[in-house]
């Protein structure tokens, strides 16, 4: 699911209102053996890395293509002028704070509302060819919904995101983060809350090799096939779907 000025991605004059949605990409400093590391023990560490930093770098460029405001959460702390170095320092970062992703969540919102944004939206980093749609879907949805989520075919979500009257810390609690009910449990969270909730459609966080054998043959035709994570596949990984 991990002294700082807003960089405000370019916002057409005709829709100053997305100035008042933030988007959270949340993300982990790519080290080999600390992401990805299910595919690792496959793929190899280094592999496995190489891979991560291409979703990261895909991601921001659906971000960037939607023209929305966005920041970069990161973890860990220390990571920020090596992260900033890779990508960038036109970008907004902001450090990841809390013991568990809950916690991290939880702060990345109240940092955004604090910052007087009407929406927030939390993507995580494991989803390289989410579709542009979905993050328009989700931002309209906040409109006349409390939250909206999309969920992860491994039983988790690679979207959550509220409004500034209707955010609860209350869907971080007692979520069994590394199992596959978080989306239940959260879901059932909100159902007791009685909010009116959006749920986009399913898709694949890439964490085995069957999940790259998915991303491949769903984007053999689509503009996806042209991405930095399908040029790492092409290039580093041949051998494991030859």
């Amino acid at each position: 699911m991990h002294g700082w000025g807003s960089y405000f991605v370019p916002v057409p004059n005709h829709n100053p209102a997305g100035q008042n949605r933030l988007f959270l990409l949340f993300v982990k400093y790519p080290e080999p053996g600390s992401v990805k590391t299910r595919l690792g023990i496959n793929i190899g560490y280094k592999n496995a890395t190489k891979l991560y930093s291409a979703f990261i770098l895909d991601i921001l460029n659906t971000l960037k293509t939607g023209e929305f405001l966005f920041k970069i959460y990161f973890y860990p702390e220390e990571k920020k002028q090596l992260l900033s170095v890779w990508l960038g320092k036109e970008y907004s970062y902001k450090p990841q704070r809390g013991t568990n992703l809950g916690e991290r969540m939880l702060n990345g919102f109240e940092d955004s509302f604090a910052k007087g944004h009407k929406k927030t939206i939390i993507i995580g980093s494991d989803s390289p060819d989410l579709p542009l749609s979905f993050l328009k879907e989700a931002d309209y949805a906040l409109t006349n919904h409390d939250a909206v989520i999309g969920p992860s075919k491994d039983g988790g979500y690679y979207l959550i995101g509220f409004r500034n009257n209707t955010f609860t810390s209350f869907v971080f609690d007692n979520i069994p983060w590394s199992g596959p009910s978080v989306f239940k449990y959260t879901i059932s969270i909100l159902n007791n809350l009685n909010y009116n909730i959006y749920i986009l459609p399913e898709w694949n966080d890439i964490d085995t090799l069957d999940d790259i054998k998915s991303l491949i043959k769903r984007s053999s035709k689509s503009t996806f096939s042209n991405s930095e994570t399908m040029a790492v596949i092409s290039s580093k990984m041949k051998e494991y779907f030859s």
